[in-house]
């Protein structure tokens, strides 16, 4: 076999030798054909030990862990052995699509990209990464109020993009971000409303992450022994962009990233209640997104609040420590919903992932940490090469399943195990 090797720029080129032919290979995407570092990446479980490799300890630690004993991040992946198929035979499956509408437009497949938080800090313009691959497979991109690229940019670069907001803590700054989401042109939000209290993050903390970044000696050892990420994506966002802030927690510019001295100001929310949603409803005229529930009789109120759609979730883990997945819940709170369209976040690593939530009555589903791994790797080539691996995986499983639409996956086609394997 070839020692031939090559690396991958941050927009996702290719330079130096090709690749080794006896390399089994994916499907190329419509950027090209995929560089042999991505050709290596044949599941999306794949990006996290690729992306350990490339990210600083902090920056890696805060992405993929959860909160406390992480019990809620590991629930979301266990529930999923719960449950195996019982597919068809002898089914002409050769009219299968996974075209998925939702909210009025026909997205390619029925699965987006969660919102992150601090991703350009993992990858160079990482929001931007995400959203233009999106935008490109045709499937829905949500911007995290927790970024670090304006959200003007992203709606400019990729239109149909939603926006995430975390509610701040006082109805004037709640109608000042608001204002400012729908002047940039965004016509979906998305309030994420399980954040009423700070989470005890105490991977983080382990991991030497905090928001800012405190400067030490030991934070610039992470950063020195990852060459590649300390080049490609922080010295090269320090050289064209100056120093990246939290833009988009409030109407204005917040704290920057890396700071000694200065605090992130988070807000108090804690007294925030089914009123404020109202305010918002009554001020936005866009689609609203609830998400961050897991209780039925939530979904309920929220459906008589007037929100437009619900996301099932847990935060991936990383608030209430022991929160179930949305996955146990999401029966219940699909029967709570009436007409309302119900999505699904929470552990999604394959095709059968995606089409065992859409089986328990999700519309639409949304993965969070894969498609960042891939951006902090790869840049844009790495997350559309992420999005055809599931889009891949959720066509075939179809075909197996004996399946031509989506709308087929019923309760029907799984089996409760008695015990997990």
């Amino acid at each position: 076999m070839s020692n031939a090797s090559s690396e991958i720029t941050p927009d996702g080129s290719e330079t130096g030798n090709k690749e080794d032919p006896q390399q089994t290979e994916p499907a190329a995407t419509s950027l090209g054909r995929p560089s042999r570092r991505l050709r290596r990446i044949l599941s999306l479980d794949d990006l996290e030990a690729a992306a350990r490799r490339h990210l600083p300890r902090p920056l890696f630690g805060y992405v993929v862990g959860g909160t406390e004993d992480n019990t809620g991040r590991e629930d979301n992946r266990a529930v999923f052995k719960e449950y195996g198929f019982v597919p068809r035979i002898l089914t002409d499956v050769s009219k299968r699509s996974q075209a998925t509408t939702l909210f009025g437009q026909t997205y390619a497949s029925p699965f987006g990209v969660a919102p992150m938080g601090i991703s350009a800090l993992m990858a160079y313009r990482g929001d931007l990464v995400m959203a233009r691959a999106a935008a490109e497979a045709n499937i829905p991109m949500i911007m995290s109020g927790s970024s670090l690229t304006r959200l003007e940019e992203v709606a400019e670069a990729a239109p149909e993009s939603w926006f995430q907001a975390y509610l701040p803590g006082e109805p004037p700054r709640i109608r000042a971000l608001v204002d400012r989401v729908a002047r940039a042109g965004y016509g979906t939000l998305l309030l994420t409303v399980d954040t009423a209290v700070l989470a005890s993050r105490e991977n983080n903390v382990r991991a030497g992450f905090s928001t800012p970044l405190r400067p030490s000696l030991r934070l610039a050892y992470d950063g020195l022994v990852r060459p590649n990420w300390l080049l490609t994506t922080f010295a090269r966002t320090l050289l064209r962009h100056g120093m990246p802030h939290f833009e988009n927690s409030y109407a204005e510019r917040g704290a920057p990233i890396v700071s000694q001295n200065i605090t992130r100001d988070l807000g108090l929310r804690d007294h925030l209640n089914w009123e404020h949603l109202k305010q918002i409803r009554e001020q936005w005229t866009g689609n609203l997104i609830i998400k961050g529930i897991l209780a039925p009789e939530d979904a309920r109120i929220a459906r008589e609040t007037g929100v437009d759609g619900i996301i099932v979730s847990n935060h991936g883990g990383r608030q209430l420590d022991g929160a179930v997945s949305g996955l146990r819940t999401l029966p219940d709170i699909v029967a709570e919903s009436g007409t309302l369209p119900v999505m699904f976040d929470g552990g999604i690593r394959r095709g059968t992932d995606v089409l065992k939530a859409l089986a328990l009555g999700a519309d639409f589903v949304f993965v969070g940490r894969p498609f960042l791994y891939a951006a902090a790797i790869a840049g844009q080539a790495g997350v559309r090469h992420a999005i055809d691996i599931l889009a891949a995986e959720i066509d075939r499983d179809m075909g197996l399943m004996g399946i031509n639409a989506l709308s087929e996956m019923g309760p029907d086609k799984l089996y409760r195990r008695a015990h997990a394997v």
